[in-house]
C-alpha cells in the first residue's frame, strides 16, 4: 500500500524547514568550521558534524518535495531514489548520535569538571564521529539492499513514470525490512534517548544545585538542555513509534510519512538550540544581522540583538577553577 503523504502539509513541511534551516546550518557550518580551525574542542567538533548531518539533509530535501510534488511517483532518475532515500534516513540517525554524545559531553563538564578537562582530547571526539557515521552508513544500507530482494532489475531512466521509490514492499521484503526497522528504533533511538535523558536530567540537577553560577546563564543552561531533550523526543520519537507500530502489525503504517515530518522539522531547530547554547554563534548572528543593518539604509534605525558575552569578572568564579569549568561546560563558547 502506497503511504500518501498530503500534498499541502508535506510540501509546507519541506519548504519551511528548508528555507529555515538550509541558510541557519550554513551559517553554524562557518562558524563551527572556523573554531575547529582556530582551536577544537570536543564540542565543536561534535556541533560541526551534527550541521553536517543537517545540511546534507537539506541537501537532498528537494528531491522529497519533488516527489510529494508528483503524489509520490518518482519521476527523476531511479538511481536517485534509493540514495536519496539513504542520505534522508542516514542524517536523522546520525543526529540522534551527535544529539547524544553532545548530552554527554555536557553532563561530564558539570558532573567532573576537573577530571573531564584534564582528560577530554579533540581526537576522542574526531574518532567518535567516525565511528556514528560508518556505524550509521552500516545500518541505513537496508535502504539499498530491500529493493533487491526479490524483485526485477532496477528500471531504466526512460521507465519511470510509474515507479513508488521505497513505498511499496512485497512480502518477502517486509520479513527483513520491519525486523531491521525495530532494531533501527532500538539501537539507533531508544538507547540514544535514553542515554541523553539521563545526561540531561543529571545537567539540570547539577546546575539547579549550584548557586554560585550566574543566575541567568544557569537558567539559559538548563532551558537549553530541556529544549534539546524536548526536540529529541518530539522530532524523532513519532517516526520511530512507527516502527514499532509496524512490526506488530506486519506492515509499514500509513502515517508513517507523516510522522516523517517530525524528523524533518529538526534540520532547521538544530540552529536554534546553537544560537541560545553557544556565544559564538549569538556572534555569527549578530554580525550578519549588523550587516545587513549597515547595507539597508532603511533600517539605520533598527536595533541589532546584542550578543551575550561571556563575562569573566565573576570573582568567585576566577577563584575557583571547578566553578570555572562549570560555567565553561555550561556555555562551551
Amino acid at each position: 500500500m502506497i503511504q500518501q503523504c498530503h500534498t499541502g502539509l508535506c510540501l509546507s513541511v519541506y519548504i519551511l524547514t528548508f528555507v529555515l534551516g538550509f541558510p541557519a546550518n550554513i551559517l553554524a557550518f562557518y562558524t563551527f568550521g572556523k573554531k575547529v580551525r582556530q582551536k577544537a574542542t570536543p564540542i565543536d567538533i561534535l556541533l560541526l558534524n551534527l550541521t553536517i548531518s543537517d545540511l546534507l539533509f537539506l541537501v537532498f530535501l528537494p528531491f522529497k518535495m519533488q516527489e510529494v510534488t508528483n503524489d509520490m511517483i518518482w519521476k527523476l532518475p531511479y538511481a536517485l531514489c534509493p540514495l536519496s532515500g539513504f542520505i534522508f534516513y542516514l542524517t536523522i540517525y546520525t543526529s540522534t548520535f551527535f544529539l547524544t554524545a553532545i548530552s554527554v559531553e555536557r553532563y561530564l563538564g558539570v558532573a567532573f569538571p576537573i577530571q573531564h578537562s584534564l582528560k577530554r582530547r579533540p581526537i576522542y571526539a574526531l574518532a567518535a564521529s567516525i565511528f556514528f557515521w560508518i556505524f550509521s552508513f552500516i545500518h541505513l544500507s537496508i535502504v539499498f539492499i530491500i529493493p533487491l530482494i526479490g524483485s526485477p532489475p532496477a528500471p531504466t531512466p526512460t521507465d519511470t513514470s510509474d515507479i513508488v521509490c521505497y513505498q511499496n514492499f512485497t512480502e518477502e521484503q517486509l520479513k527483513i525490512l520491519l525486523p531491521v526497522r525495530l532494531e533501527l528504533c532500538i539501537v539507533l533511538f531508544c538507547i540514544p534517548f535514553l542515554i541523553s535523558s539521563y545526561c540531561y536530567i543529571n545537567f539540570i540537577r547539577i546546575l539547579s544545585s549550584l548557586q554560585h553560577i550566574n543566575r541567568r546563564k544557569r537558567l539559559r543552561a538548563i532551558g537549553m538542555a530541556l529544549g534539546t531533550l524536548v526536540v529529541f523526543a518530539l522530532c524523532f520519537g513519532p517516526y520511530n513509534v512507527s516502527h514499532i507500530v509496524g512490526f506488530i502489525q506486519w506492515k509499514s503504517p500509513e502515517w508513517r510519512d507523516r510522522a516523517l515530518l517530525c524528523s524533518t522539522f529538526n534540520a532547521c531547530l538544530d540552529p536554534f538550540i546553537f544560537y541560545f547554547s553557544s556565544s559564538a554563534m549569538r556572534g555569527s548572528v549578530s554580525s550578519v544581522l549588523e550587516g545587513i543593518r549597515k547595507r539597508l539604509p532603511s533600517c539605520l534605525s533598527c536595533r541589532v540583538p546584542r550578543v551575550l558575552k561571556i563575562s569573566s569578572s565573576n570573582s568567585s568564579s576566577d577563584k575557583d577553577k571547578e566553578h570555572t569549568l562549570i560555567l565553561n561546560a555550561v556555555l562551551y563558547a
